[in-house]
């Protein structure tokens, strides 16, 4: 068979000059992910790919996943029926797929209304007796495969497709060592990946496009199994081995893997070509594009996987084989992995006590834990376990340390990142490494680990210090362009280097450019905030019904005009210090000071009397005034801040809530919060959390308001829960907003459980980060090798957020923002200091001295953090 034009690019471009084996059998795998085959734009697309492989003579098998989501939802569910209580997911689930069905123009129902009816039945019977069975727990997470690939075999046919739907249940079988009775036998199943002679002929006899399932198989006793979560590349995978296939292709909503997360480093450049052990070793390291379980299956049989964009088809994308003779010592990509936890195990008479490590690893074995990072001392070994795949319950790693601690003693660090350098011969080229690994100087490492491979060196620090680390080491370490033929261009040249900019044209100050121009001229360096987006964000919030209550965090941009403004549209204010308040009530004059959440935190005692004897609703995150001060708060109607276990967000210093936290009063502490509050004579009306900043997922206040109803339910005069801001707001270009449709609905399940409660929230930076812009001017041009550095007329004196939390924003030349972005540069301001980066790694137009430089979502934690350090003037301040 000759090559396919997938094929004849991979031997030009992925191969590098080494010799290429293409197997000749007719049979290609595709795979896609849920993002993909959730809509009928894509759907249209897939037909289409599905035709170019039967039109070059391939017999195409069809694995993909459930639609975007629904497996989430699915895990809703279950924890709802677990609890006894009715979750509005089933009603999103069905909804997706019947708005899926009507746009594939499809009888959604008569496809899927025994499914869906199966699911409420088994959800039901969850319900009933408060608990999840594993076997009911995969029958229930196996629904989501199916009802997607029955859609989708119905619509291939519609479109005269010749389509077969099979259960992947009669395709895969899994195989295990310990008997299959084992939990991880349910929930990560792995399968047979010898060549299966059979299989191959009874597909080929069927003689049409073959559909199936990821993610499910079965077992040797007819179960259902799950493969684990992205199991759906492992599924392809194992059928790729076993119909022996020419190629495994994989398609997703990205066309390939790149040395960094492009959503944390923009500049981060496309991988063309992988060796099995190098994709894998990204994999693992945190790179999301591939299952890491399904490169060991194509391995042995030199099957290639080529990984390419739904969206973008004709896209070059990256081909991992074992052809690649590049072996040049290097950094290939910046991996961030999260949610890991690490177990310290101490002892000194484990010093060369024989069989100490097999005794240890075996408690690991007894208990279905992987292990992952493993560094040893004489006296110390640490390894890290993952725990964000939820597959490790509380109860389980509680018993793991319990019978950990016979042996040793324990201690659990949780909370944690690996951040990992993957290439090849790695050890031979830590001197040239050196200056970058300077990143983590001042970082808090708890192990660092060298792949015995020499694939990998790892450091694991504190949860959120990641991206930033991830972004820094980037840009000291990966080539901004040229380099190794194994790069490609980077993910803002992909989607935007073609286009006049790489901004959205849409953006209010894109509209009013002439006119920011003109501010320009007369200012080196300002602020300029748009009065009508921050209405517009207002009446976003003040829109949603099931949210009673809208205050402002005036700490976020205390401008009286912007306060005005704010004022105007409805939207209250939480204030955080008597300065804030003496400040509401001089911008609004006749202001009722019942729009006033006052929230001092370890605040000394004349502010708390202050804010009583004025009137002002005040809440208390500590039990210290209540223990020492208690006369203050006699008669006194509070508010009470919470921790709620677990805090989210984009760094970890706008991490409000867990145990590194100085805020709000933890769970264990409630008994005793009861008491003090009835001695001092004194009524809790309020619960409130706040959990972070940057939030992106709706879902988290859903969950912020059932732990605040769980502890409102212990105070009966609560009439008010407040869930706190932290609503996070696109960052990057392609970054997509805040689902407020989304979060009203999660709500709106809280209010109908709980209607005696009023909901409220305190967004800062949702309301006016986006409002605001800082205007400044190219001052000099720099060039120091590869590194090209834009000076601009102010920094971090002005914005000290990049170099305070690593945080990004969009940089744009808006002088030549019609121009054809070309050089990647990092924006530098005047302050003597290295860390004043206000953007590394930018896609930029060529600047020219007196060029206007734009920084976009500088409306919030911008101005008011700013300063005269070196004595330079901050900008000032307009409002348009």
């Amino acid at each position: 068979m000759n090559d396919t034009i997938e094929e004849a690019n991979f031997r030009s471009s992925a191969s590098l000059g080494a010799p290429v084996e293409i197997s000749d059998s007719p049979w290609v795998v595709m795979k896609f992910g849920g993002t993909s085959v959730s809509t009928a734009e894509n759907w249209a697309l897939i037909a289409g790919l599905i035709r170019n492989r039967i039109a070059d003579g391939l017999n195409p098998v069809v694995v993909h996943s459930a639609l975007k989501g629904v497996s989430n939802d699915l895990d809703d569910v279950l924890q709802a029926g677990a609890a006894g209580k009715t979750s509005t997911s089933l009603d999103a689930i069905r909804d997706q797929h019947y708005e899926l069905a009507a746009a594939l123009k499809i009888d959604g129902p008569a496809l899927l209304d025994d499914t869906l009816l199966e699911l409420q039945q088994l959800v039901a019977g969850v319900r009933l007796i408060r608990e999840v069975s594993v076997r009911v727990r995969v029958r229930i997470m196996a629904l989501g495969e199916l009802m997607a690939t029955r859609l989708s075999a119905e619509y291939l046919r519609s479109v005269d497709v010749p389509v077969e739907w099979l259960d992947a249940r009669d395709l895969l079988t899994s195989a295990s060592k310990s008997g299959g009775q084992r939990e991880r036998d349910y929930l990560s199943a792995r399968c047979n990946v010898a060549p299966d002679r059979a299989l191959q002929d009874h597909l080929r006899v069927i003689d049409k496009v073959i559909l199936t399932q990821g993610f499910i198989a079965r077992n040797e006793w007819g179960e259902t199994v799950l493969l684990g979560r992205g199991g759906s590349d492992t599924s392809a995978a194992y059928l790729a081995a076993r119909l022996q296939a020419r190629r495994l292709e994989i398609w997703s909503d990205v066309p390939g893997m790149f040395t960094a997360d492009p959503r944390v480093v923009p500049s981060a450049r496309l991988l063309l070509a992988l060796r099995y052990d190098e994709a894998q070793e990204l994999a693992s390291a945190g790179s999301t594009v591939l299952h890491p379980r399904c490169l060991s299956p194509l391995r042995p049989y030199k099957i290639p996987l080529f990984i390419r964009c739904t969206s973008a088809p004709a896209m070059s994308g990256t081909v991992v084989s074992s052809v690649t003779e590049e072996v040049e010592p290097q950094v290939k990509g910046i991996c961030l992995r999260n949610g890991l936890t690490l177990i310290s195990m101490d002892g000194i008479d484990m010093w060369h006590e024989v069989g100490f490590l097999a005794r240890a690893f075996a408690v690991f074995s007894e208990h279905s834990v992987s292990i992952g990072l493993v560094s040893t001392s004489e006296t110390n070994v640490t390894v890290s376990i993952d725990t964000a795949d939820g597959m490790l319950v509380e109860d389980s790693e509680r018993a793991l340390l319990s019978d950990l601690e016979h042996l040793c003693r324990v201690r659990a660090i949780r909370d944690c990142s690996a951040v990992s350098l993957v290439g090849r011969k790695i050890r031979t080229i830590l001197a040239r490494l050196a200056p970058a690994l300077e990143v983590f100087e001042e970082e808090k490492i708890h192990l660092m680990s060298q792949a015995a491979n020499d694939l990998n060196l790892s450091f694991v620090v504190d949860q959120g210090q990641g991206p930033r680390l991830v972004r820094k080491l980037h840009a000291s370490i990966i080539r901004k362009s040229g380099g190794s033929p194994v790069f490609g261009r980077s993910w803002e040249r992909l989607f935007h280097g073609d286009t006049a900019a790489v901004h959205a044209h849409d953006a209010w100050w894109m509209r009013k450019r002439s006119q920011l121009l003109e501010l320009a001229d007369k200012h080196l360096n300002a602020y300029v905030y748009d009065r009508e987006s921050v209405s517009q964000a207002a009446r976003n919030l003040l829109q949603l019904k099931n949210i009673d209550r809208v205050l402002y965090a005036v700490k976020a941009n205390f401008n009286a005009e912007l306060l005005q403004t704010l004022a105007g549209e409805g939207v209250d204010f939480e204030c955080v210090s008597p300065g804030e308040v003496e400040w509401i009530e001089q911008v609004l004059s006749d202001v009722d000071l019942e729009r006033i959440l006052f929230t001092p935190n370890f605040a000394p005692r004349d502010e708390y009397e202050w804010g009583i004897k004025k009137g002002l609703q005040v809440t208390l995150d500590n039990l210290y005034p209540l223990e020492r001060w208690p006369e203050i708060f006699k008669g006194a109607e509070l508010f009470i801040r919470v921790d709620p276990g677990q805090g989210r967000g984009h760094h970890e210093h706008v991490k409000t809530a867990g145990v590194h936290s100085k805020f709000g009063i933890p769970r264990f502490e409630i008994d005793d919060l009861k008491q003090l509050v009835d001695d001092a004579g004194a009524t809790v009306v309020g619960i409130h959390a706040h959990t972070g900043s940057g939030i992106m997922d709706p879902d988290n206040w859903r969950s912020v308001a059932v732990e605040l109803v769980q502890v409102a339910q212990q105070f009966p005069s609560v009439r008010c829960i407040d869930l706190g801001g932290g609503i996070g707001v696109p960052e990057k270009p392609g970054d997509k907003p805040f689902d407020l449709i989304k979060l009203d609905q999660a709500l709106k399940e809280i209010r109908a459980s709980y209607p005696q409660y009023q909901i409220w929230l305190e967004p800062g930076r949702y309301l006016v980060a986006q409002a605001g812009i800082l205007l400044t001017h190219v001052t000099q041009i720099k060039g120091k090798g590869e590194m090209r550095y834009v000076g601009v007329g102010t920094g971090m004196n002005s914005l000290i957020r990049p170099a305070l939390y690593g945080s990004y924003h969009e940089i744009v030349n808006l002088t030549k923002a019609d121009e054809t972005p070309t050089d990647t540069v990092t924006v530098v301001g005047p302050i003597c200091e290295t860390g004043d980066r206000l953007g590394s790694d930018r896609l930029l137009p060529p600047c020219e001295e007196n060029d206007v430089i734009l920084i976009a979502n500088a409306g919030a934690y911008g101005y008011v953090m700013s300063s005269q350090y070196n004595r330079r003037d901050v900008a000032t301040e307009i409002v348009i």
